[in-house]
């Protein structure tokens, strides 16, 4: 029979994986694909900031280690179809458990940014607040286009 600490380590080694497998959604991250491209470029003035919550990623990654986990975990526990019953109830508890550890674990602050374009348009922009990134009302700022991917930066 394995040991709980086992499965532990498992969970853990599970969710730093699916840490590992979210993108950023700093003004400052750029994918693969947007190195290298040509981007546009406006300049505004920030009209105002708002605090938002990011929602994390919801793959089937997360629900799926849980299952596994839980499963295994569930199988251990009783004997015959007790211990099968078992693994089915631990599945199920531990996909749920695994899902919601995914978006929990990739959930980022963010920051909603309105900007009055040069052009006079209004614009709001969401992006993950970073730490070197401050943003004040009245600030001018730009905003770089690349690929229909828009970040406000100093």
């Amino acid at each position: 029979m394995l040991k709980p600490g086992f499965f532990a380590a498992l969970f853990a080694a599970a969710t730093l994986t699916l840490g590992g497998c979210a993108s950023s959604l700093t003004g400052d991250s750029y994918s693969r694909d947007e190195a290298r491209a040509v981007q546009t470029v406006r300049m505004g003035t920030i009209e105002s900031l708002r605090p938002v919550k990011i929602e994390g990623t919801k793959t089937p990654i997360g629900g799926g280690a849980g299952a596994v986990i839980g499963g295994v975990a569930g199988s251990g526990v009783g004997g015959g179809r007790g211990s099968a019953v078992a693994a089915v109830i631990g599945a199920v508890a531990g996909g749920l458990l695994g899902a919601a550890a995914e978006e929990g674990i990739t959930r980022t602050q963010g920051v909603e940014i309105t900007v009055r374009e040069d052009d006079g348009s209004m614009r709001a922009y969401v992006q993950a607040v970073e730490e070197n990134q401050i943003f004040r009302v009245g600030e001018r700022v730009r905003i770089v286009t690349v690929n229909g991917t828009s970040r406000v930066t100093h």
